[in-house]
């Protein structure tokens, strides 16, 4: 009933940001890069911070710095929606909202300095890769459901790091989200809110899980994202592209946008590609060696990736600069 309840919530406050963003034109206009090709509404993503808000409401003596973080990061790239910012800016507020979290699970007292800043490096980089794979109708909104699902398994079964309900909310706010998104014509995109919203939810339980366990092989349950984002940066990089700014080379994209593959199809794929090879990291947890675990999940996923190449030349694709 109590998560009835909260996707009902949920619901209307979807609805009356719909009339908010309606009423002051936020919204996404296509381009050239672009992987739809009609304007809607940006922003839905919102929906996560909504969902954050109320689980604070019920745990104020827990979820503070957590809460204080996923706000700052929340407004900064609902104002980038609204009004593109510098990067050093976003980065910054990414910084700080980090380090919030670090401060909640005690990470300065639990790790050197070294560690400290690759958590950095990775906690920053993992949270702008979630943004960058969010691109066609329903991918954030289905990987978010396999990633949470995933860490609400290993909670219930394996090790207790978090409150179960925690990890709910996020999933009920990623259904509502797809109630509205995962369409052949979406009623609105996630937007910089809710996919960086959504990241550094995950980050946070990620990173609480790994200091639960003392075992770095939770990442994999990005491995499919991690993959695709981190190769591509490098390919750009390859192309000497700016890599901030907006492109079509995606694996995801060349499927949907250059094979025209449907939208909903390709967003299914990256899901169930990661639900199995969250199912590998379960089952072999513990059973072999984490380098063993991380080149069994990375290399055929590299392989896959690969075949990006392929259907470039195939069709004989120009990558647009």
């Amino acid at each position: 009933m109590q998560y009835t309840i909260l996707g009902l919530v949920l619901m209307i406050l979807m609805l009356l940001y719909f009339k908010v963003a309606d009423r002051f034109n936020i919204i996404d206009k296509p381009n050239q890069r672009s992987s739809h090709t009609e304007i809607t509404l940006r922003g839905g993503g919102i929906i996560f911070w909504f969902s954050a808000l109320l689980y604070f409401f019920q745990h104020i003596e827990s979820n503070y710095f957590f809460f204080a973080g996923i706000t700052l990061v929340s407004l900064v790239s609902f104002w980038d929606d609204i009004q593109s910012l510098s990067n050093k800016i976003r980065i910054s507020i990414h910084f700080l909202a980090i380090t919030l979290i670090f401060l909640d699970l005690n990470l300065f007292t639990l790790m050197p300095i070294w560690g400290a800043v690759i958590s950095y490096v990775l906690a920053i980089g993992l949270v702008n890769a979630y943004n960058f794979m969010d691109g066609i109708n329903g991918i954030t909104g289905l990987y978010t459901l396999a990633v949470l699902g995933s860490l609400l398994y290993v909670n219930a079964k394996i090790q207790l790091f978090t409150d179960g309900s925690f990890i709910k909310y996020g999933m009920i706010a990623s259904l509502v989200f797809l109630f509205f998104n995962y369409r052949k014509k979406a009623k609105c995109f996630a937007g910089d809110v809710g996919s960086i919203a959504i990241a550094f939810w995950i980050i946070y339980l990620v990173l609480k899980l790994i200091l639960s366990t003392n075992s770095v092989i939770w990442l994999l349950f990005l491995a499919v994202y991690g993959v695709d984002a981190v190769c591509t940066i490098l390919h750009r990089l390859y192309l000497k592209q700016n890599i901030f700014e907006a492109h079509r080379l995606h694996l995801y994209q060349i499927l949907s946008n250059e094979y025209k593959i449907q939208h909903r199809l390709v967003s299914l794929y990256y899901a169930l590609a990661q639900i199995v090879v969250s199912i590998l990291v379960v089952s072999l947890y513990q059973k072999i060696s984490d380098y063993i675990l991380f080149a069994i999940i990375i290399v055929p996923l590299l392989l896959v990736y690969s075949l990006k190449f392929y259907l470039i030349n195939k069709s004989n694709l120009k990558l647009q600069v």
